[in-house]
């Protein structure tokens, strides 16, 4: 909770939340995933991983995850506390990934939204 925040933004266009550096460089988006009745987390990033670490101010977990064509992809089911506490994290959230830089992300609410939408 002491690091300081990832430069960026959050934006959120047709149910994905994107949060992009200050140049417009995608690093990290969430979206619904309906049919998997489930959250997508993507970080952005070519590495070969097999786990995101996600924490928040009262909750972290590990999570699996693959490569997706816009980097490494983890999917958190919608109805998972862990979503919450990245919503209602105070101040930020952290994304680690072997291999890439941990992003501090702000708990904006294009987070909620997306997590709203997939309940």
């Amino acid at each position: 909770m002491d690091a300081p925040a990832t430069p960026g933004d959050w934006t959120y266009r047709n149910g994905t939340a994107l949060f992009s550096d200050p140049a417009g460089g995608a690093l990290l988006a969430l979206r619904c995933d309906r049919a998997a009745g489930a959250v997508e987390l993507v970080r952005a990033g070519q590495v070969t991983a097999t786990e995101i670490i996600v924490r928040a101010e009262t909750l972290e977990r590990g999570l699996s995850a693959r490569t997706a064509a816009a980097g490494v992809a983890a999917q958190i089911p919608s109805r998972d506390p862990l979503l919450d506490a990245m919503a209602f994290s105070k101040g930020r959230f952290a994304v680690e990934v072997i291999g890439l830089p941990t992003l501090y992300a702000p708990a904006y609410p294009e987070v909620t939204r997306v997590i709203e939408d997939c309940r």
